[in-house]
């Protein structure tokens, strides 16, 4: 074998040099989510000052989805029961959910979004998208859509 066939080992540091990016990817996505957490909190108080940052994924999967089950909603968020039932009991409380038996199995309960909480969200979220278009006017609609395909491709390969 040749000298350099282990140049980045043999530099000592740990093959490093290699993985730059691997490391820029991950300081990227690391800036990315906890800009993303902190932004979270502030559209949950722009749907309703009461409301906990982690319960407006809820609101965005009912929006997008329709009514589901609290078991489905608490496997998408990767919570269990007793965290979710406090946490649709609170935004029953907000009047932004309804629950009502699920007519397919009448010991579940299936949960929609009221038409005060659908109005709520989808106000927040058009100014969400709005931003999205005032920050991004310089990129061409091109690069939107190929940021929006790879992390696409990034999630359903992050979910496996």
């Amino acid at each position: 074998m040749g000298a350099d066939v282990h140049k980045d080992e043999d530099r000592g540091d740990g093959g490093l040099a290699a993985d730059q990016e691997y490391l820029s990817l991950e300081r990227e996505l690391t800036f990315l989510f906890r800009r993303a957490r902190a932004n979270q909190g502030e559209m949950a108080r722009e749907v309703h000052p009461d409301l906990e940052s982690a319960a407006y994924g809820l609101l965005v999967r009912l929006e997008e989805y329709g009514r589901q089950r609290a078991t489905e909603l608490a496997a998408y968020i990767g919570v269990g029961k007793a965290t979710m039932s406090r946490q649709l009991r609170a935004l029953e409380e907000l009047g932004l959910i309804a629950r009502e038996p699920d007519p397919a199995d009448g010991r579940a309960w299936l949960v929609d979004l009221t038409d005060e909480g659908r109005r709520r969200v989808t106000h927040v979220r058009e100014a969400r998208r709005a931003r999205y278009v005032t920050q991004l006017a310089h990129w061409d609609r091109r690069e939107v859509a190929e940021l929006a395909r790879l992390l696409h491709q990034l999630n359903g390969v992050m979910e496996k």
